[in-house]
């Protein structure tokens, strides 16, 4: 099946590049984007001048921040968009990234994710509506919530929810990009404090700043720009959407979840089945059991038990966020989706070192957005 992202000879990820999520700090916000994007820039073999456009995810740092930042790289006249859409900004600016090299716009485009950890403040705020409650909009209310009432209907204990931060911190004590790089154990994570119900804090992701870029290339450019095709990912879908009424609490965001997995799976002309990993949204310990459930890379309420026999590990049946993912990577926002770009296309080319996962050949890549806007992405290794 061919559709929009097979246009020009296909969409490849040739270049990668990552600045270190770490807690805010005086570095400036474009040493930590240069960083990201020069790597990207060694990691293709190409030069700056090359590049014809640029997308820029951000949520914090303010207006123009892609320009001010790419002019110390050189003034090209190339085309610079910025893009905000909460947690899943950086994943927006990748996608666009894509469009524009598949429908044949441009042969070469920068996505670049990079955050500073800023005020916060959101659109929902300024509404002049009135709130129905003082923690309507907090996130780990909510999903505490929504952790007591999956805990509840899958007849699972918290340990087993603790145990995705297990899980997830010793994955990211083995990424050199990740905020976090301590192995913790279950007594560790049960035992720190607790932020709302049966969330502790190192069940939650931690907020910060760093980025990741990636450069997007056709197909049909590979061959003119010399590139090796052994270690250019192709990008085989890309699919989002946003809410739809909620039928009960917490249900929306797990039905995007599946909803965009699901239109992707269906873009690349796989099934879930199919997936060696997948990168997903876990700022909060219990969205990693409800959304490989929804993806659909475990049967509807096995997603304990998946993870209890090791099925979602370095090595399993389907590793899930063997970057750290949210929890243990961390969460700068503008720079996360790209972040998951990064990690899959090092383990689909075979070089993550320690954390590689031994047959990884088809990966996904999701994010949410303050649980009203979805996007997933398919890679697949160069000989896929």
């Amino acid at each position: 099946m061919s559709t929009w992202i097979d246009d020009n000879d296909g969409v490849y990820v040739t270049g990668i590049g990552m600045h270190a999520y770490q807690f805010p700090s005086e570095t400036p916000y474009t040493h930590l984007g240069l960083t990201a994007v020069r790597q990207a820039l060694a990691d293709a073999g190409l030069a700056w001048p090359q590049v014809n456009s640029a997308y820029i995810g951000t949520t914090s740092i303010g207006m123009a921040a892609g320009r001010v930042m790419l002019r110390h790289l050189g003034s090209t006249g190339l085309a610079v968009t910025q893009v905000e859409n909460a947690s899943a900004s950086g994943s927006f600016a990748f996608r666009q990234a894509c469009l524009e090299v598949a429908r044949g716009v441009s042969d070469v485009v920068l996505a670049v994710g990079v955050d500073k950890h800023g005020d916060g403040r959101r659109a929902a705020d300024k509404d002049g509506l009135a709130h129905l409650s003082d923690t309507a909009n907090v996130p780990a209310v909510k999903f505490a919530m929504m952790a007591r009432t999956y805990l509840r209907e899958r007849n699972a204990d918290v340990a087993s929810m603790a145990q995705v931060a297990v899980k997830n911190h010793g994955n990211a004590s083995r990424n050199p990009y990740a905020q976090y790089r301590k192995p913790r154990t279950l007594e560790q994570v049960l035992a720190s404090p607790r932020v709302a119900g049966d969330l502790t804090v190192q069940q939650c992701c931690p907020r910060g700043e760093g980025a990741a870029a990636a450069l997007v290339v056709s197909g049909r450019a590979l061959r003119r720009l010399g590139l090796d095709p052994k270690r250019c990912v192709r990008v085989r879908a890309s699919s989002t959407c946003s809410e739809t009424p909620e039928t009960a609490y917490g249900q929306a965001a797990v039905d995007l979840v599946r909803s965009s997995a699901q239109s992707a799976l269906e873009q690349a002309g796989i099934s879930a089945q199919t997936l060696d990993m997948l990168e997903l949204h876990d700022a909060f310990s219990v969205e990693e059991l409800l959304y490989s459930e929804a993806v659909g890379v475990c049967p509807p309420g096995e997603g304990a038990s998946f993870l209890m026999r090791g099925d979602s590990r370095i090595g399993g049946r389907c590793a899930i966020n063997a970057s750290g993912g949210l929890i243990g990577m961390g969460h700068p926002l503008g720079p996360t989706g790209i972040g998951q770009i990064a990690e899959l296309t090092r383990q689909l080319r075979g070089e993550a070192g320690e954390r590689q996962h031994s047959h990884a050949r088809w990966a996904m890549a999701h994010m949410i957005g303050l649980g009203s806007v979805a996007i997933a992405h398919v890679l697949s290794a160069p000989d896929a």
